[in-house]
């Protein structure tokens, strides 16, 4: 069995407590829908986790590629520039500019 080196893309965001339910929706039914569709098939997962703040959502994504072109091929040659499509801007409060790239090494699932 061929061992892969998987990459690890973190990015956090930030919106108003009324627009986060409109922004994970189009997390979930526009924007990793339409990066498939455009090809990066070395998107394998994505995580999408929050925290409730005093007037504002955090949201920290946790997105699992096959290697680092497929990072590439999703972000760009410059891939740690930050992917924030222009309606997705509509409804953050602010976002950080840059994702952070890890390469995954183990997964403990423990029941």
């Amino acid at each position: 069995m061929e061992n892969k080196t998987r990459i690890i893309r973190t990015w956090k965001g930030w919106t108003t407590i009324e627009n986060a339910p409109i922004y994970e929706d189009m997390l979930i039914n526009e924007v990793f829908p339409t990066v498939k569709k455009n090809g990066v098939d070395g998107l394998e997962k994505v995580s999408i986790s929050t925290q409730n703040r005093k007037n504002e959502v955090e949201f920290f994504l946790t997105l699992q590629f096959d290697c680092i072109n497929s990072v590439k091929k999703f972000a760009g040659e410059n891939y740690e520039t930050a992917y924030i499509p222009e309606n997705a801007k509509r409804v953050l409060l602010r976002y950080e500019k840059t994702a952070q790239h890890y390469e995954f090494k183990k997964e403990l699932i423990l029941y």
